[in-house]
């Protein structure tokens, strides 16, 4: 398991990592979201030691995290480190071989991953012809190989199509099966909310929020839509609630004192017809707006 314990990174008198703490386990995706500026770059730098770190430690299987331990990770960083004017099968099979594969194996895995992501006939092609999205594509292949422990991916989603989207899902999956940590950012709410375990949200350096998609969208003020047979504005009365929106027959509350659900309940039931009342859970988006207010 990898461990975030209180991470500060400060630049001159700005902190931009303020005691960050969270876990990436074995087997589990964990987005880590948040606006531009947050901190997500500079964790994700300091728990692969290429920025320095001011406070707090990272742990790789309960012990301080070394640097042939960061050799082992798969690492995607903001700023894309392939060279342009270079072939891609060459500078991919190089970096199979930094990372410990022999020639043959590294040629052969790089060759089945180019396939996978559509890029077989492209493979003596220097980077910098290819479009923005198949370079990115070159970058996740060079970041799971060979094997990683663990994988570290900054954006990794920036610019691709719904095609390569999909096969970068499967290959996170695949490698989540195989009991690899996997911590990745993205601003896709949508996809973070569709692929993650768990969420690290941050904002102004600091983390607001984590847990599962479920945990967190259970942690807000409960949040329930009555729909009755005649109208609903009688609603706007009832104690311990706040009307968040109502529409002829139908309301959405937010429950502010304990129990006052059961009271709306008894209440509608006893004035008529009960269509639907049921727990209104917020979207991922609305909690990270919540979160990062």
């Amino acid at each position: 398991m990898l461990e975030i314990k209180e991470l500060t990174r400060r630049f001159g008198e700005s902190t931009a990592v303020d005691h960050v703490s969270f876990e990436v386990r074995p087997g589990e995706m964990t987005g880590f979201v948040g606006a531009n500026g947050a901190g997500k770059t500079t964790t994700m730098r300091m728990v692969m030691g290429v920025l320095g770190i001011d406070g707090g430690e990272v742990l790789w299987q309960d012990r301080s995290i070394t640097r042939l331990d960061r050799r082992t990770f798969g690492y995607m960083p903001e700023e894309r480190g392939l060279y342009p004017k270079q072939p891609i099968l060459d500078q991919l099979v190089y970096v199979a071989q930094l990372k410990g594969l022999g020639r043959v194996a590294a040629r052969r895995q790089v060759q089945e991953l180019l396939e996978r992501f559509g890029l077989g006939g492209r493979a003596k092609d220097h980077l910098e012809k290819l479009s923005l999205g198949n370079q990115q594509r070159v970058q996740i292949i060079a970041s799971v190989l060979p094997k990683p422990a663990a994988l570290i991916l900054d954006e990794p989603f920036s610019g691709l199509d719904p095609l390569a989207v999909d096969s970068m899902v499967d290959l996170l999956r695949e490698h989540a099966r195989d009991d690899i940590p996997v911590l990745f950012s993205s601003h896709q709410l949508d996809l973070v909310e569709r692929l993650c375990d768990r969420l690290v949200v941050l904002a102004h350096g600091r983390r607001v929020a984590a847990g599962t998609v479920s945990e967190l969208r259970d942690a807000g003020v409960p949040r329930f839509r009555l729909v009755l047979g005649g109208d609903a504005g009688w609603v706007r009365d009832q104690r311990g609630l706040g009307v968040l929106d109502l529409d002829g027959p139908t309301a959405l509350v937010e429950v502010q004192h304990d129990g006052a659900e059961q009271h709306l309940i008894a209440e509608a039931a006893r004035r008529g017809d009960v269509h639907e009342f049921v727990r209104v859970r917020p979207a991922l988006s609305e909690i990270y707006r919540e979160a990062t207010a």
